[in-house]
């Protein structure tokens, strides 16, 4: 992988010029110029938001990270129809099958190589093999992926929203940490009810 510091002057450059395409805009106008926070002041520290600022001091991650910039992490978001999330690929790591259910992604990929795709609501998959430099579109709503194949170099990709609040819906979690039925999950997978427990197990939250 480049150095991390090469990575992030694509990153500062995607920021300072990237205009945000309104893809598939979820989230109500607003009629006044942003929305205020009930206490509190508002000044140029209220629109500033210092999260990724470990992306430059911090060591790099062991495993799949994304740091996040929505409404909850950066109130002055809200009403504004735009968000942020950075993800960091370990090599070999994946970012496992989930859906945005409010908003399409645009994931700009900075450094490495990414192996994408989504699945449409006829189930016909796309995917794609990303370099740096490449821009991928995961249309709203639509269960997709990426996945880091390289077993020597990580990967880094910058995700933009329409929504101030795209929402994630992880597949794995969602159907395997949130107790359903062992035996409609069976039945539904095809499979037994042994099966589905071990897989229950491996994602179960660590201790």
């Amino acid at each position: 992988m480049a150095s991390r510091t090469s990575s992030l002057k694509f990153f500062s450059l995607l920021i300072s010029s990237l205009t945000i395409v309104q893809m598939a805009i979820a989230d109500p106008d607003i009629l006044t110029d942003f929305i205020a926070p009930a206490n509190g002041t508002v000044d140029g520290n209220f629109f500033t938001f210092t999260g990724m600022r470990v992306l430059v001091s911090g060591d790099e991650p062991k495993n799949f990270t994304v740091l996040k910039a929505t409404m909850a992490e950066f109130p002055a978001l809200n009403g504004q129809s735009v968000s942020y999330a950075v993800l960091e690929f370990p090599a070999g790591t994946t970012n496992p099958p989930h859906t945005h259910p409010r908003s399409a992604e645009l994931l700009f990929l900075v450094d490495g190589t990414l192996e994408v795709g989504f699945v449409d609501s006829k189930n016909k998959l796309f995917t794609q093999t990303l370099q740096s430099g490449d821009l991928f579109v995961f249309p709203k709503g639509l269960v997709h992926f990426q996945y880091n194949a390289d077993s020597q170099n990580a990967a880094l990709a910058i995700s933009a929203f329409g929504s101030a609040s795209a929402g994630t819906v992880s597949l794995p979690s969602t159907l395997f940490a949130t107790n359903i039925d062992d035996n409609m999950l069976a039945l539904s997978f095809k499979t037994d009810v042994a099966t589905i427990q071990k897989l229950k197990t491996g994602l179960a939250p660590k201790p």
